[in-house]
């Protein structure tokens, strides 16, 4: 009798052994959790240092690296290396006229690495704008546009399908050695493109694609032996087209 007693109370000591064992393990787990925690509070305080420098590069022709600098400073001042948010950066200077792509990374131990790259604008919109060439008005107010651009204009919301349409005729232009100064779309949705010798072609508001391809076809050897005796070209015709003479006569 007295044998089975002494095997119940080591029986009940074991399991006390067992269930003290997984508190101890959590404890251990706690305390080494705490230990990361505060190496890492400790790490990330040493490697979040305020930003002391920007670098930028890039380049430039009509962005001033001034400019991205402060828009920089707007979103970076007084924030932490890890803290600060790139992204946020990264819009603030896309907020600059001619700003097309921006990359915004870290320089360790305390500074930012700036790369920007330039819009190319494809022409000038309106009387105060600029496109690229994607018909994109990537900037506005201009006072002085670069040289040689032509001048597309059209109703708000037109400005990548008339841009579209200027590019693609002045590839074939070129190939004659004529360029277009100037291509609207007006309110109606009529087509009219000025040529840089002085000559506008009428395309009208239907089959502009096709009177174009008539112009290059028919009436481009007449330009090109008689430009300065003409004045316009109408293509609306459906068979054939009109010649505006600057002597007044118009000739079909």
């Amino acid at each position: 009798m007295f044998k089975r007693t002494r095997n119940r109370v080591k029986g009940r000591q074991a399991a006390a052994a067992r269930t003290l064992l997984p508190w101890r393990v959590i404890g251990r787990v706690t305390a080494l959790g705490g230990a990361l925690a505060a190496t890492f509070c400790v790490v990330f305080w040493a490697l979040d240092q305020p930003i002391r420098t920007v670098e930028v590069t890039g380049r430039f022709q009509h962005v001033a690296p001034a400019d991205i600098e402060r828009a920089v400073a707007r979103q970076a001042l007084g924030q932490g290396l890890l803290t600060v948010d790139l992204a946020a950066v990264s819009r603030a200077i896309h907020t600059l006229p001619w700003v097309d792509a921006v990359s915004v990374e870290r320089d360790w131990p305390h500074g930012l690495s700036v790369l920007v790259v330039e819009q190319i604008a494809a022409a000038r919109w309106g009387t105060d704008g600029l496109v690229n060439a994607n018909g994109e008005l990537f900037a506005t107010g201009i006072d002085h546009f670069p040289a040689g651009l032509a001048r597309l204009s059209g109703p708000e919301g037109s400005e990548a399908e008339v841009t579209q349409r200027y590019l693609g005729m002045q590839r074939r232009l070129a190939a004659a050695g004529l360029a277009i100064s100037a291509l609207r779309l007006d309110a109606r949705g009529a087509w009219q493109l000025d040529l840089a010798n002085g000559i506008t072609v009428r395309l009208g508001r239907s089959q502009v694609d096709e009177r174009f391809e008539k112009f290059m076809s028919a009436a481009l050897g007449i330009v090109e032996r008689r430009a300065p005796d003409i004045s316009y070209v109408d293509m609306r015709y459906t068979n054939g087209f009109a010649i505006g003479w600057r002597s007044g006569a118009t000739h079909a």
